[in-house]
């Protein structure tokens, strides 16, 4: 049989984010994909729980991303979002220095949760994948906050802070995924594009 023929193809992975942190990543694992720009409205409805919150953003952008295809017959797209979260309250990203700085110190010492949830959808079907880690901050003094919030770091993070650099230095604790705090966890994602018939390697 002429292999060609046989051969099964595989769908074309779009990842609806520009968060160069989630490229890298699915760079990581050794997967090809295309970058779509999507905008969706990030806003927690009323009695709505965090994890609900973070899946519905999540799978909004991964719909928003296939709604801008012009085909999406061999098409499926990857929509993630990841947010911290203590006493109930979501941590979005810091508007200025001073909430920055007003975030950090309410983080100071104490666990909170990191919710990363990634959906991937086709012209077909729709999955999801949810990863939910804990984050002990160590206690935090005054200094020590003033100078992370003046190495910019914190601006466009979720909780104002990036385990990935300078904020690992605050981080005294992780149980859960190193990555999903980063914004897009490997080993959950990677079992939802199998899933699909896309490979990571």
């Amino acid at each position: 049989m002429n292999g060609s023929i046989s051969s099964q193809r595989h769908p074309q992975l779009h990842l609806a984010s520009q968060s160069p942190r989630r490229r890298q990543l699915l760079e990581q694992i050794g997967v090809d994909f295309v970058v779509l720009d999507v905008e969706v409205i990030e806003q927690r409805m009323p009695d709505e729980t965090p994890q609900d919150y973070v899946s519905r953003v999540a799978r909004d952008k991964a719909r928003a991303g296939l709604v801008s295809l012009d085909c999406v017959e061999d098409a499926a797209v990857l929509g993630a979002d990841t947010e911290v979260v203590l006493d109930d309250e979501v941590f979005g990203k810091p508007r200025d220095a001073a909430a920055a700085a007003a975030m950090l110190r309410r983080l100071s010492g104490r666990t909170h949760a990191v919710i990363s949830v990634a959906w991937l959808v086709d012209a077909a079907r729709e999955a999801s994948a949810i990863c939910v880690s804990q984050v002990r901050f160590a206690t935090l003094d005054e200094p020590t906050i003033a100078a992370y919030v003046a190495t910019g770091e914190p601006f466009g993070k979720a909780g104002a802070y990036a385990i990935q650099g300078r904020g690992a230095s605050l981080v005294e604790h992780l149980q859960g995924s190193y990555s999903g705090v980063m914004g897009l966890p490997l080993f959950e994602t990677s079992s939802l594009l199998r899933s699909f018939g896309i490979e990571a390697v």
